[in-house]
């Protein structure tokens, strides 16, 4: 379980980096699993004062959840190459609002 993996770096933190352990100065990255999101993992992070940074968001992510306008508009479409693609996809870009972005990243 991944609470049991968390105990046992806990413990090699103390052991290894003794000056960090007791400022607290500990950080953790891990990847958006949904077990490394629990409550229990939260709770264990949260009581022992590790900060935890998030992942940057993927290209798939942005494009599957935040531009199904984009995707819409271009779907069923022949492209003639690469450069018609990108010059396409642009135009459709161009005509997002500031405001339509916001939503995007706000959904996510």
């Amino acid at each position: 379980m991944y609470i049991d993996i968390l105990s046992r770096i806990k413990n090699a933190v103390r052991r290894k980096h003794a000056e960090k352990w007791k400022t607290n100065h500990l950080f953790l990255l891990h990847d958006n699993a949904p077990a490394h999101w629990s409550i229990l993992v939260k709770d264990l992070l949260a009581k022992n004062n590790v900060t935890t940074m998030e992942h940057p968001l993927t290209w798939l992510q942005l494009i599957f959840t935040c531009f199904p306008r984009l995707k819409s508009a271009l779907k069923g479409r022949h492209f003639c190459d690469t450069t018609d693609i990108i010059k396409n996809a642009t135009e459709e870009l161009k005509s997002f609002s500031r405001n339509g972005f916001q939503e995007c990243f706000q959904r996510l």
